[in-house]
């Protein structure tokens, strides 16, 4: 019962912005996976998107070494 009463008074004591603080920080804990999935697909989109807008890295994706060009 006085830890009950401790833990309810400390949130009251806390400031607003350690309240929001700490909030942000239980949702980034809940949703590490999520956020580490979506920064590797746009880190994965921004990396393919700068290497097939240079011409001599986009010859490589669609021509081959012949000189012809991909049947499919």
């Amino acid at each position: 019962m006085a830890m009950a009463r401790r833990a309810g008074s400390r949130s009251k004591t806390e400031s607003t912005i350690t309240r929001g603080v700490n909030k942000v920080f239980g949702f980034v804990r809940a949703a590490e996976f999520e956020i580490l999935c979506v920064l590797f697909i746009i880190i994965t989109f921004i990396i393919f998107k700068d290497l097939t807008s240079r011409p001599e890295y986009n010859q490589i994706l669609v021509k081959r070494q012949d000189g012809g060009f991909w049947p499919y």
